[in-house]
Parts: structure tokens; C-alpha cells; sequence
């Protein structure tokens, strides 16, 4: 944070760099494996007494020449004007650690230079012998420059002890550096042969091109078991959360596992049919196709590499948004703006946006453009509709999110970052709306008379608010499943709760009858339990309507899982349905008793808050593009592949994983319990909210539809 930053929007999270590097890294290693590719080549020529070979090893020599030391020289330039701007904290680290490795590194680089110019210069002049002593000269120069940049690129994302000890041989000579060298010795040697292809196609003599394009094959195919397994070696060498992160497929990582992967699959099969006798035309083609394909396969490389370093630039030692690790506690305690040396000093109604700007410049752009391909911001947070949904998802970073540091800012900077985000990017306003007003109120209690009733019935349900999901199609977080109680008193001195000789029954108020129609529960009942049930009927085979059954345990009367939704059939939203509850005489059929109950149940869950998509209907649901989304999240973070299951058509019970006490459902062994691991994750990005964040999902916000209250 001690320098400016260097404002791209569209060219931002490192675009610059992967379109420099990749190119520089993909003729670098050319540069090493063709000077070997040259001069056994050479060798070969003078071996076979063949002019033809020594012909194409000079031609071939200009063509290495002329794309090494000029694009290949500038696009090394390049990478320093780059990552001095964009990493200037990161690059002052390695400049200062390793100036001995990079004054080596740039020795060995002139002696490189001076070696290909005599080389290509003295082709066919010098004598043999010394003129191949200039060839393997300049190979040994290119892999010691190889040697000495693998120490400083491998420090970066394996520094072992130097992060205690700071001594440079401890940072050279890190975890990744054997493994890695090897694995990019084999890569030079496949890439001359790839690189070979480009100029052996282009041979007019059809046998001689067949077979120098079968010589430049064994160069691409020989080494390719050999370099497999070092790349596995190089894996074993990453500290064990980078491990992690490629062996399951990391979602930041796992599109271009699968390009390295399907690259190194078609790479060799293009080796192979490179050996078959092709029309010209269909070799140089294929030789061009197999040279995108190579870079392609290196940019991945190249990527996963780099992204296995998030949340770090210099891994364990300094965050891709140069705050140092050591650090962090003093940023947090002191504050971004109060800690970095170009931003405003305070946060006003005034310049809320422009600071918010600047702490985006300063914590979000070294990994993400604005408009961009690479990781747009504004594409990341299109799903959030609000100020504080942005600052929960900032909240959560560091902590479930650990491929992005930890924000360190205050509340206040929060929320300036976060409004930028919102409002300055996206243009969206805070909007204040009022309270949804309920359909229409609960039904009047039924009379009683204290005077002459002889019996009391007591009526209640034992879930409170019962909150249900409505994510038709998508998922079940809970199904409509409301537990009715009630109990008959015989009044008298001694009040006696009357259990035998009595039907107790109940229904429901009209318009509540058909539930079916309302909520699509009833058409993903086969998917989420197995079975097929009658509309409106529940889980427990009770309608909304019935007889209770008597629990003696408890001596009270019981209809379970009552299937009843918060949507009457004349429109609208009303959470607190009523029930009518009669007692009965068993012989007579005479009334004793009745009472009315409410019900409540809610659909008010605010997933939309975070996960986008706006309500289901009106102001209450879970809309389908909001619970794909916390399908999509899921399968983020714990590599399931439940939004795909949905998709399919089988939608999926969340209960078939967690265990739930209120389904009485087992779950799988190991994994939280439904509500600790709902409450547990989303606690990462909520917390310290207070009430306020409970209301976002439980229906107890006093702007809400439901409003957790019965008309008081």
C-alpha cells in the first residue's frame, strides 16, 4: 500500500501480465530446449554426412534466433514494466531478496546472447568442432538461466524456511525447486520439438520433410512420460492446501486442470499422427494447430501455478494486495485508509464512492478487472442486490473464501467498498418500500363461556413459526409439515385432562384446502422421499383435515406433518393460517368443545438477499435462479454436484446429507446437522450483526411480509 496503483478496470486482475508472460515463458523455454534441438541436430547433420540436415539446422537457426532474442527479449522487458506496476510491493521483495540470483541470471543471459549471434553468424564458416563448442555454450547458459529463475519463480510459491530464516540459498533452494526444474527441462525439450514442427513442415523435398517432422516428433514424444512424472513430483513438493486445492478440482483452478489435462492428451496424439505420411498442407496445419495448442497447454500451466499462490503474491509472506502477513493485525487495528500512504484520510456522505473507489484500487484490482475477462467484478457481484449483501460476501473473504485475503478494512470502509460496488458500479440505489400488508387477518377466536362450558380445549402447534421452502424444482430445506396439539379439560374443582371416549378433530380455515395448487411440493415428492402422495395430502398422510390421534405420553391429541402453506386460494400471502378444533362426544357425537388455533408458517426466506433472483411471488419464495445459485455455491465449496442434480430434474433434499431432528432424519455420518451447518456457514459472513442478520433468512423483519407476530 506504499505505492499507487496503477488503475487498468478492463485490462485489471492481471491481464497484463498472463498475456505478456505466457507468451515470454513459451518462447523462454524454446529458447532453452531448441539451442539443444540446434546443436545435436548439427551433430546429427555432420553424423549422417547429410548437407539437407545441416541446411535445415540454419534455416531453422535464424527462425530461433530472430523469435528468442527479439520477441522473446521483449516480452521479458515487458514482464518487468508490468509487474513493477501492478505487484510493485512483490517485486520490490524479489529485487531485494535475490539481486545476487538475478545479476547471475542476467550473466548467463548475455553469454546466451553473444553465443546464438556467433552461432548463427560462423554457420558453415567455423570449424566444425568450435562451432559446436558455441552451440553447447549457449545451451549450458540457457539452462543455468533457467537454473537461477526457477529458484526465484519457485520462491514465490514455495519458500519453505526462508520465511524464517530470510537467508537467499533457503529462498533458491525451496521446497519446488528440484522438482520444478526438472519439469521444465523436460517442457523445453517438448517444445523444440513442437517448435520444430513449424519449420520441418515447411521442407519442399517430401521425404526429407517426413522425416525431419518424425525427428522433431521423438523430440515432443520421448520426454513426455518423463515429464508427467515430474510434474506429479512438482505436486508433491506444494504445501499440502495447494495439494488440496489441485487434487479436488479447486473451482478457481479446475478449467484449467481440465485444459492441462485434455492438452497433454491431445498434445501427444498430435506427436503421434505427426509421424504419419500427410499431405503437406495437412502436416502444416497440424504443426500450427499443435504450436496454439502448446501455448495453450502452458498458459494453463502457467495459471494453475499462479493461482495456487491466492490468496498470496509472494505465498505465506505478502497478500496479492501487498499487505504484508506480519502486518495484517496492525492494517486491521489502524484501518486501510488510515495504513496506506495515496487515499483519502476519511470516509464522508460527500466522497463515500471515491474512497470506496480507491480501497477497490487498492483490495480488489490486483485479482479482479471491472468489465474484463479476468475475474470481473462486476460479473462476480451481479447477484447481489443490496449494500449489505455486498459487504456480507467482503466479510466472508479470508475466512471460507481462502483463495482471497482477508479484508482488513473497518466497518465504515466496508461499507464505502461495498457502496462503490453497488452503487458505483452497478448503479443500484438503496430503495426503502413499505411493509407488505398481510391478505387478511387471522380468523376471530371461537366464543366460550365460563359460565356454562363444561370443557376447555386447549390447542397449540409446536414449531412456532414454521418456515418452509418453497424452491419448487430446486431443493427442500423443510417441506410443509406443521404439527398440530390439542387437549380437552374437564372443567371442575378438579380439572381432569379427558383422553378416552372423545374424537378430537380439525380443519382448516377456508382457502387454505388445496395446497397442491400453491407450491410445487407434491411434484418433487418422488425425487426428495421416494414416494408419491395425493395432492394436499402430508407426509404423515394427513390432509387438512382430519381426525387427531391421541400421543398418551403427553395426553394430548395430534395431527401430524399437516401439510399447510401460507398462500390462500384467493391470493395473496397470509402466514398465520387458522385451524378449527372440535371435541366431540365418541357415542353421541355431541360437541363439547371448540377452539381455533393459528398455524403459523412462512415462506419468507431472504436468499435472494445474497444469492440473487429476486421472491418467488410478491415478497416472500425462493425464486429458481436464487436456489440454483445456493446449489451452485454449495458445489463450490464442498465439490458436490447438487446443481447439476437439480437441473436434471431431481431435486434435492437437504436432509438426505444432514442430519434433522425435525424429520427425524440420520443424515450422514461426520457432517453437521442441518441447522448447525446452515447457521455455522453463514455465521462466516454475517456475524457481528446482530438481530439484523437474523432477519435476513427467519421472517422477523419489521419491513417484512410476516413479521414473526399474530396482529399484536
Amino acid at each position: 500500500m506504499n505505492y499507487p496503483v496503477w488503475q487498468l478496470d478492463f485490462f485489471g486482475g492481471g491481464l497484463l501480465i498472463a498475456l505478456i508472460a505466457i507468451l515470454h515463458v513459451y518462447i523462454a523455454h524454446f529458447a532453452i530446449g531448441g539451442g539443444l534441438f540446434l546443436v545435436l541436430t548439427e551433430m546429427k547433420g555432420y553424423r549422417e554426412g547429410s548437407q539437407p540436415i545441416l541446411d535445415y539446422t540454419r534455416q531453422h537457426t535464424k527462425f530461433f534466433l530472430l523469435l528468442t532474442l527479439v520477441l522473446g527479449a521483449m516480452t521479458g522487458v515487458g514482464i518487468w514494466f508490468t509487474i513493477a506496476l501492478i505487484a510493485p510491493a512483490a517485486t520490490s521483495i524479489l529485487i531485494h531478496n535475490f539481486v545476487f540470483g538475478w545479476a547471475i541470471e542476467w550473466v548467463f543471459f548475455l553469454g546466451e546472447i553473444v553465443a546464438i549471434l556467433i552461432y548463427y553468424q560462423t554457420f558453415g564458416r567455423m570449424e566444425r568442432r568450435s562451432h559446436l563448442l558455441i552451440g553447447w555454450l549457449y545451451f549450458i547458459f540457457a539452462w543455468l538461466s533457467l537454473f537461477a529463475i526457477n529458484g526465484i519463480i519457485g520462491f514465490m510459491l514455495t519458500p519453505g524456511e526462508w520465511l524464517a530464516t530470510g537467508n537467499f540459498w533457503d529462498g533458491i533452494f525451496n521446497p519446488a525447486f528440484w522438482p520444478a526444474l526438472f519439469f521444465r527441462t523436460f517442457l523445453c525439450l517438448m517444445l523444440a520439438g513442437l517448435y520444430g514442427f513449424l519449420t520441418s513442415t515447411g521442407i519442399k523435398e517430401e521425404a526429407f520433410r517426413l522425416r525431419m517432422v518424425r525427428y522433431c516428433a521423438a523430440w515432443l514424444l520421448a520426454p513426455f512420460l518423463l515429464f508427467l512424472a515430474s510434474a506429479w513430483w512438482y505436486v508433491q513438493a506444494l504445501p499440502e492446501p495447494q495439494q488440496a486445492w489441485i487434487a479436488n478440482f479447486s473451482p478457481e483452478l479446475a478449467p484449467f486442470l481440465t485444459i492441462f489435462l485434455w492438452a497433454s492428451v491431445l498434445l501427444f496424439l498430435g506427436g503421434l499422427l505427426m509421424v504419419i505420411r500427410l499431405p503437406k498442407t495437412a502436416t502444416r496445419s497440424l504443426a500450427v494447430v499443435l504450436l496454439l495448442l502448446g501455448i495453450t497447454y502452458m498458459g494453463a500451466f502457467e495459471y494453475i501455478r499462479e493461482g495456487s499462490r491466492r490468496p498470496f503474491t509472494l505465498y505465506g509472506h505478502i497478500y496479492a494486495n501487498s499487505i504484508l502477513v506480519k502486518d495484517l493485525d496492525a492494517v486491521q487495528a489502524k484501518g486501510i485508509l488510515a495504513s496506506a500512504k495515496w487515499t483519502d484520510k476519511e470516509i464522508t456522505a460527500e466522497n463515500r464512492l471515491l474512497v470506496g473507489r480507491q480501497l477497490f484500487n487498492i483490495m480488489c484490482s490486483p485479482c479482479h478487472s471491472v468489465g474484463g475477462p479476468m475475474r470481473d467484478i462486476k460479473k462476480m457481484s451481479a447477484k447481489y442486490e443490496s449494500v449489505y449483501a455486498m459487504e456480507a460476501e467482503i466479510s466472508g473473504q479470508g475466512r471460507l473464501i481462502r483463495c482471497m485475503p482477508p479484508f482488513v478494512g473497518n466497518t465504515q470502509e466496508r461499507h464505502a467498498l461495498a457502496s462503490y460496488i453497488i452503487e458505483g458500479l452497478h448503479g443500484r440505489k438503496e430503495q426503502t418500500t413499505p411493509p407488505p400488508q398481510l391478505s387478511a387477518p387471522p380468523l376471530a377466536p371461537l366464543p366460550f363461556d365460563p359460565e356454562r362450558d363444561g370443557y376447555v380445549l386447549l390447542a397449540w402447534n409446536s414449531l412456532g413459526m414454521h418456515s418452509i421452502s418453497d424452491a419448487d424444482g430446486t431443493f427442500s430445506l423443510m417441506p410443509p409439515a406443521n404439527d398440530l396439539f390439542a387437549q380437552l379439560v374437564r372443567r371442575g374443582p378438579t380439572p381432569e385432562v379427558v383422553t378416552e371416549g372423545v374424537v378430537l378433530s380439525f380443519r382448516v380455515e377456508p382457502g387454505f384446502e388445496k395446497p397442491a395448487a400453491q407450491v410445487g411440493f407434491w411434484k418433487d415428492l418422488p425425487a426428495l422421499f421416494g414416494r408419491s402422495l395425493p395432492d394436499n395430502i402430508g407426509l404423515s398422510g394427513q390432509g387438512l383435515s382430519g381426525v387427531m390421534q391421541l400421543k398418551q405420553a403427553g395426553k394430548s391429541f395430534v395431527a401430524e406433518k399437516v401439510p399447510v402453506v401460507p398462500y390462500p386460494a384467493r391470493g395473496g400471502y397470509q402466514p398465520y393460517p387458522s385451524f378449527t378444533i372440535e371435541a366431540r362426544d365418541k357415542g353421541t357425537n355431541t360437541l363439547l368443545a371448540a377452539t381455533r388455533m393459528v398455524a403459523p408458517v412462512a415462506t419468507e426466506m431472504g436468499c435472494k438477499t445474497c444469492h440473487g433472483g429476486g421472491w418467488r411471488r410478491g415478497s416472500t419464495g425462493i425464486s429458481n435462479a436464487a436456489a440454483q445459485d445456493i446449489l451452485t455455491m454449495h458445489d463450490r465449496f464442498h465439490k458436490t454436484k447438487l446443481a447439476a442434480q437439480a437441473k436434471a430434474g431431481k431435486p434435492v433434499l437437504c436432509q438426505s446429507c444432514h442430519p434433522d431432528p425435525m424429520l427425524n432424519a440420520p443424515g450422514k455420518a461426520g457432517l453437521l446437522n442441518l441447522s448447525a451447518s446452515i447457521h455455522g456457514f453463514h455465521a462466516n459472513f454475517l456475524g457481528g450483526r446482530g438481530a439484523e442478520a437474523c432477519a435476513l433468512c427467519h421472517p422477523s423483519s419489521p419491513q417484512g411480509a410476516t413479521r414473526f407476530h399474530r396482529g399484536i
